[in-house]
């Protein structure tokens, strides 16, 4: 379980470190092209939710890493779990129902690494 818990942790942690860094360092209209979202989101919103998707990757890795409060991998997954469904309801909203397919499979595996996080 454990091995199970550091794959899923560490692709999670690579896929938001990138995702988040972009939307900390790149502008408006360099996202655009790839998040068609941030056109109608306050660019301060979207520097906010890079930084939380950093700090979650993070949170996702040095507790266990670490062995101080590990419970707090659990919280980052749990984090990860809720702003994908914000995401995805964001896309729903926008009518962009083939634009959640990544949004599913974040949550998916979102869910994996809390459950797994748990069992170790």
């Amino acid at each position: 379980m454990e091995i199970a818990y550091w794959i899923v942790a560490g692709l999670l942690a690579a896929f938001y470190l990138y995702a988040g860094g972009k939307k900390v360092a790149q502008s408006k209209e360099q996202l655009a092209p790839m998040m068609g979202w941030v056109d109608t989101v306050p660019m301060g919103a979207v520097r906010a939710i890079g930084t939380v998707e950093i700090l979650g990757a993070a949170g996702l890795v040095l507790p266990p890493l670490t062995g101080t409060a590990p419970v707090l991998a659990i919280l980052a997954a749990l984090g990860f779990l809720v702003l994908q469904i914000l995401a995805t309801a964001l896309h729903l909203s926008r009518g962009e129902v083939k634009e959640t397919g990544l949004n599913v499979t974040l949550v998916a595996l979102a869910g994996v690494a809390a459950w797994l996080g748990t069992t170790w």
